[in-house]
């Protein structure tokens, strides 16, 4: 295969490069198939990238080789990728501002994967057409097992926090298995709440489930307190942190997995333990395409 190869993509022209080289080295899934990935996932993953800025994590050497963070656009973005300027508060580079990609097409989503950005990070809340941060439109809590506990504890306490969540009038909430260790509970909202009030009711939820399971549950970010526990972490909500998109691929490990919305009943099955919940792959993914 030539080193590079020039196509056409809604429009664009975009210059790729090593569409060959192995990404995932235990699959030997390669960088040509991590842009399929991404091209056949786009009418799902745009929407919910839709107006979110997006920090990416690339691994230019493919999950055997270094990752980083990346949050400023690159030197030589394309002049049509849509780009906004947030403030920067508490920056460990001391910068006031950064200036983010909005990915709202596949040529967009062509273009980080041929930067190999594997990770599609977003806030929970998205900008306007005028660059300004809206109010939330979800709320999100991470549940991440510790020593000793897996998916299913995570599949439990889930489905107590959809309990508590469904009793506030808060029902349009679906679960995403992470890609890594645990999975993501998302809970729609109407966008009229500021950071502040999502974030507290994340907390409250947080701390009335290790209340009501203590045994399985806690709300501290001590990892000593974590063995054979479940932590809910609320704090992913606070206006400058973010969580894995929704059908990214993750670069955790050799081969590809993808942060995947479920359905209750497989978490339903796994707590009863009738069937196993384990992550999904990338091939296993593109299966529940709609």
């Amino acid at each position: 295969m030539p080193d590079h190869v020039s196509v056409e993509i809604d429009g664009r022209t975009l210059r790729l490069s090593s569409l060959d080289k192995v990404l995932y080295p235990e699959t030997g899934t390669t960088k040509g198939e991590v842009l399929q990935y991404y091209a056949q996932v786009a009418p799902v993953l745009l929407e919910q990238l839709r107006d979110r800025a997006v920090t990416r994590i690339r691994w230019p050497s493919g999950t055997g080789g270094p990752s980083f963070f990346e949050k400023n656009v690159p030197r030589g973005t394309p002049a049509w990728i849509r780009t906004v300027t947030l403030p920067a508060p508490g920056s460990t580079r001391d910068r006031e501002t950064i200036t983010y990609p909005v990915i709202d097409s596949v040529a967009g989503l062509t273009w980080l994967g041929n930067l190999a950005a594997l990770e599609l990070h977003v806030h929970q809340w998205r900008v306007s057409g005028d660059g300004d941060s809206l109010p939330p439109d979800r709320l999100v809590v991470d549940l991440d097992p510790g020593p000793g506990a897996g998916l299913a504890e995570c599949a439990q306490v889930a489905m107590w926090a959809r309990d508590i969540l469904c009793d506030m009038g808060l029902d349009d909430l679906w679960p995403v298995t992470s890609g890594s260790k645990g999975l993501q509970l998302y809970v729609e909202l109407d966008g009229t709440h500021p950071v502040a009030v999502v974030r507290e009711v994340a907390q409250g939820l947080a701390v009335a489930l290790e209340a009501a399971h203590p045994s399985l549950v806690v709300s501290s970010m001590a990892k000593v307190k974590r063995g054979g526990k479940v932590l809910v972490d609320w704090s992913q909500n606070t206006a400058s942190k973010t969580t894995i998109c929704p059908w990214s691929l993750r670069g955790k490990f050799g081969r590809p997995t993808v942060a995947a919305p479920r359905e209750w009943s497989e978490l339903e099955d796994a707590v009863a333990g009738r069937t196993p919940l384990d992550q999904l792959s990338l091939d296993e993914a593109l299966a529940r395409l709609p």
